[in-house]
């Protein structure tokens, strides 16, 4: 049985940006990009160990990211033994790191 995903309220507010961002470039855009941003949550769940770790963040914090296909997004997770934390929706290129406050309290 899959853990449930638990995304931070930052990261909910990432992917709305981002969802937002990809449709006023392109109407179905948007929609696309949430798809594949599902298809990326489907896998985690499904995978958890799957997404390579994140590097520069301390060893007994196991945080990974797995890929958005098509776009230039990672999916940034820690698996605990009752969930999964979504952090963050983070951009490949934009601000490298800026959510690594997220893990003070984890």
């Amino acid at each position: 049985m899959n853990k449930p995903l638990r995304t931070e309220d930052e990261a909910i507010g990432e992917l709305q940006d981002a969802i937002r961002w990809y449709e006023e470039r392109k109407a179905g855009l948007g929609a696309a990009f949430l798809s594949a941003v599902e298809a990326t949550l489907d896998q985690i769940a499904r995978l958890p160990q799957a997404g390579t770790n994140v590097p520069r963040l301390p060893d007994d914090l196991p945080v990974r990211r797995a890929p958005v296909k098509r776009f230039p997004y990672h999916v940034v997770y820690l698996e605990s033994s009752e969930a999964i934390r979504i952090l963050a929706f983070a951009h490949d290129s934009r601000r490298p790191g800026y959510w690594y406050h997220r893990t003070r309290d984890l």
